[in-house]
C-alpha cells in the first residue's frame, strides 16, 4: 500500500463527495504566507489547514515548538471539513511534502486509514495544467471519530529508554550541520540525541521534487533491519514526518514519531546531548 498519490490519480477524483483535499502550504519564516497563497489559488475543493493554528498547539514549556493539537479540537476541525471514516483525504503543500506529511501523520495517529500525500506538490500541479481556483468550497460537516493509535507516537520517556537501553533505532531528520551541532539557527541548544542516526528528510524526494519509489526508500534505509523499532525526530516534529512516511513506504512497520523532537528534548536539562558525527 502506498501513501503517495499522483496528480493524475487526484485529477480523476476532483469533485467527488468522498474525497477531501487539504492544502497545507506553510512557510516557517512567514507564517501568514501559506494562507495568502491558498486564497490566491488552490486545488478545486481544497480546504486550508494551517501548520501552527490547525496542525499544532501553541508552544509551552515542554512539547517542542509544534506540539500536537488537542485530539478533540483537531477532530472538530476535521468534522467541519467534511471528513469522517468514509472519506479519502489527500494533503498537499509546496514544501517537498513536509507539511502534508505532518497532516498525513496526524490523521494516521487519529486512526484515519484513507489519507495520502500528493506527489510533486502544488506548483508542479499548476504548471502541469491541472485546474486551480480561488473559490473556497462549501462542505457539509461530518462526524470525525478519533481512534488514537499510540503505536505511531513516541514520548520523551520512550526516547530516553532508547538512548539508555538501545530499545529502538533513533533517526534524526534535520540537516547535517544541525545534527552535528555545527550550526543551530532555530533552537537554543545545538547537537543531537545521543546514538541517533542522521537521515536528512529531503532525501525522501528527488531533485525534481517527486517522492522516491518504495524501492528507493528501502535503499535509503537498507542499514536498518525491517523488524527494528524506529523513532524518528527533527526539530519540532514536522520534517520528521516525511521520513516516517518514507519508512512506511519502504515496508517498516514499527515506526514512531517523537512529536516534540529536538525542541522538546532540550527543554529537559537532564537529557543528554551529543555533537559531532555520531
Amino acid at each position: 500500500m502506498s501513501y503517495i498519490v499522483s496528480h493524475e490519480w487526484l485529477a480523476e477524483r476532483l469533485g467527488r463527495e468522498n474525497v477531501r483535499i487539504i492544502d497545507c502550504r506553510f512557510y516557517l519564516n512567514d507564517p501568514a504566507r501559506g494562507l495568502k497563497e491558498y486564497r490566491k489559488d488552490h486545488l478545486p475543493g481544497a480546504l486550508y489547514f494551517d501548520l501552527e493554528k490547525d496542525l499544532s498547539a501553541p508552544a509551552g514549556k515542554h512539547g517542542g515548538r509544534h506540539p500536537l493539537p488537542p485530539v478533540e479540537e483537531l477532530a472538530g476541525k476535521l468534522s467541519a471539513a467534511g471528513i469522517d471514516e468514509t472519506v479519502t483525504v489527500v494533503a498537499y503543500d509546496d514544501q517537498d511534502g513536509a507539511m502534508a506529511s505532518r497532516c498525513w501523520w496526524l490523521l494516521r495517529y487519529l486512526g484515519h486509514e484513507w489519507v495520502y500525500v500528493l506527489d510533486g506538490g502544488y506548483t508542479k500541479w499548476k504548471k502541469s495544467g491541472y485546474p486551480v481556483t480561488a473559490e473556497v468550497a462549501a462542505v457539509k460537516p461530518r462526524s470525525f471519530q478519533p481512534r488514537l493509535q499510540p503505536s505511531w507516537l513516541a514520548t520523551v520517556d520512550d526516547v530516553r529508554r532508547a538512548v539508555q537501553e538501545s530499545s529502538a533505532i533513533i533517526i534524526d531528520s534535520r540537516e547535517w550541520k544541525r545534527y552535528a551541532g555545527k550550526e543551530e539557527p532555530i533552537d537554543r541548544v545545538a547537537g543531537h540525541i545521543p546514538g541517533a542516526r542522521h537521515m536528512f528528510w529531503k532525501d525522501c524526494v528527488t531533485d525534481e521534487g517527486n517522492w522516491k519509489s518504495p524501492q528507493e526508500q528501502a535503499e535509503r534505509f537498507s542499514g536498518i533491519p525491517k523488524d527494528a523499532p524506529i523513532i524518528v525526530y527533527c526539530g519540532s516534529g514536522v520534517t520528521a514526518c516525511p521520513n516516517v512516511l518514507a519508512l512506511k513506504e519502504a515496508g517498516y512497520a514499527n515506526v514512531r514519531l517523537y512529536a516534540g523532537s529536538w525542541s522538546d528534548w532540550i527543554s529537559y536539562p537532564e537529557n543528554p546531548i551529543a555533537t559531532g558525527e555520531k
